[in-house]
């Protein structure tokens, strides 16, 4: 488990394919890998990693098919600036969010501007996590904890503040790059609870929006 608050920039580099998935070296740039041991968790770019090996100056970790296919580490390149974040402890401050680190999908800025000294972001989700995302609720974009401030559609706003910016490789955005998404967790068991038995049922394809329509939710 994460808060989606950064602790380090790091920069993956190496992609080494293992077979039908890959193996990925990452640069832990000033993350403080001093308690950190073979099996830990590392958040690499919003996406819960296993470290299989340490470097010295960072770690190495394997990437799945379903990880490559669901998040877009598939378009990665050596050299890729990556926001790093060791897995919580106990003893954490929680100044973020309740970030898992399983991304959802791949999601893509399609506007930035500039109001003040914040960046604004309209970022496009796919459509079938749309109702996952409210205004004023939570979202990890490459794991960093982050409040919508608007919605129209399947599309959010981001407003960064320059702290923000400066800690993370958000600096870096620009329309049409694709980023990792992963929405409230609270929000996705909120919608298999109010399946109540039928969740068990292989054949129902019942969602919130079934349940909306047929007035169970109110």
């Amino acid at each position: 488990m994460f808060t989606g608050i950064i602790e380090a920039v790091g920069t993956i580099t190496a992609l080494t394919p293992k077979g039908a998935d890959i193996s990925v070296t990452v640069d832990a740039g000033k993350l403080d890998l001093s308690d950190v041991k073979l099996g830990d968790s590392i958040a690499t770019n919003g996406v819960c990693l296993t470290v299989v090996e340490l470097t010295g100056s960072g770690y190495v970790a394997d990437l799945s098919l379903e990880t490559l296919q669901r998040t877009a580490f598939a378009n990665y390149k050596a050299g890729q600036r990556a926001n790093l974040e060791k897995a919580m402890l106990p003893t954490t401050r929680f100044g973020g969010h309740m970030v898992s680190g399983h991304v959802d999908d791949v999601a893509e800025i399609i506007e930035r501007t500039h109001t003040g000294r914040a960046i604004e972001f309209w970022v496009s989700a796919p459509e079938h996590l749309a109702k996952y995302i409210s205004e004023k609720g939570s979202v990890s974009v490459d794991g960093i904890s982050l409040t919508v401030n608007a919605i129209r559609g399947n599309e959010f706003k981001l407003t960064i503040v320059p702290h923000t910016a400066a800690e993370t490789t958000m600096e870096s955005f620009k329309a049409g790059r694709k980023v990792n998404l992963e929405v409230d967790v609270i929000a996705r068991y909120l919608e298999r609870l109010m399946l109540g038995e039928k969740a068990a049922d292989k054949k129902s394809e019942v969602t919130m929006d079934l349940l909306a329509k047929t007035g169970f939710l109110g």
